[in-house]
């Protein structure tokens, strides 16, 4: 088994290294070509997943993709999960937190826990996002995400491909270096299905108590966890590392 996991994280160095200059498209052929279905795409059904949604799917007509269902999604993103599906002909698998881990959170925080503290905004987000994540990644080599360096001072070191430690897979970031421009001209030019609260206002979307639209001037994750500072604004699923590190 540690051969093994040697192997890959070997592999995700080799992959790394010839990341540069390619296009996202060309980074997600490469993946597929070495890791066929042992690949999956993990949508929060952000503009950046969609996107990526679009361009597996010219790659791969049968793609493992996977969302988290917190419990406590906007009714647009359950929505845009079934305009998806029909649209590309796949299924995104779902996955939720375990019942009983959010009853105990729920029943000795509060429904509303994420306001108190950072630290309890955190224990919510784990129990909801990063345990269910952690199965979703079960028997895996690779995970493909839509995270962005513009997004958030906290990915300002993000990498095309990396060796993702905590999970002990290769993570793959095929759009790190595009703008928010670049992502919402390529829905446009390919009427890729997005989050109609993006209309209103919503420049990122979570979970809905969590999620606010942004005033101007503010930036594009201003409207999560609004009450924190933009150093704090991660929920766990993605810690950032350089290559190497």
């Amino acid at each position: 088994m540690r051969s093994d996991k040697v192997a890959l994280r070997d592999l995700g160095h080799s992959l790394a290294g010839q990341a540069p200059g390619l296009s996202a498209q060309a980074l997600i052929r490469l993946i597929y070509q070495k890791l066929g279905q042992h690949v999956a795409l993990a949508s929060s059904l952000g503009p950046e997943d969609q996107v990526l949604t679009d361009m597996i799917c010219q790659v791969n007509p049968n793609p493992r993709i996977f969302t988290i269902d917190t419990g406590r999604l906007p009714q647009q993103t359950h929505d845009l999960i079934e305009q998806t599906s029909q649209r590309y002909r796949i299924n995104i698998t779902i996955f939720f937190p375990q019942a009983m881990a959010v009853e105990r959170l729920v029943n000795t925080y509060g429904p509303n826990l994420f306001y108190q503290s950072l630290q309890l905004r955190r224990r919510c987000c784990h129990v909801r996002k990063v345990q269910p994540l952690r199965r979703a990644l079960r028997g895996l080599k690779a995970w493909i995400c839509g995270l962005r360096i513009e997004q958030s001072i906290t990915r300002r070191d993000l990498e095309p491909i990396t060796w993702d430690q905590t999970y002990g897979i290769i993570k793959v970031c095929p759009l790190t270096d595009w703008t928010t421009e670049q992502v919402w001209q390529y829905i446009h030019d390919h009427n890729v299905p997005y989050n109609r609260l993006h209309d209103v206002g919503y420049t990122s979307i979570g979970c809905a108590p969590c999620t606010r639209p942004v005033l101007p001037g503010e930036d594009i994750r201003a409207g999560r966890w609004w009450w924190e500072g933009p150093e704090h604004k991660e929920c766990g699923l993605h810690r950032i590392t350089r290559q190497g590190g």
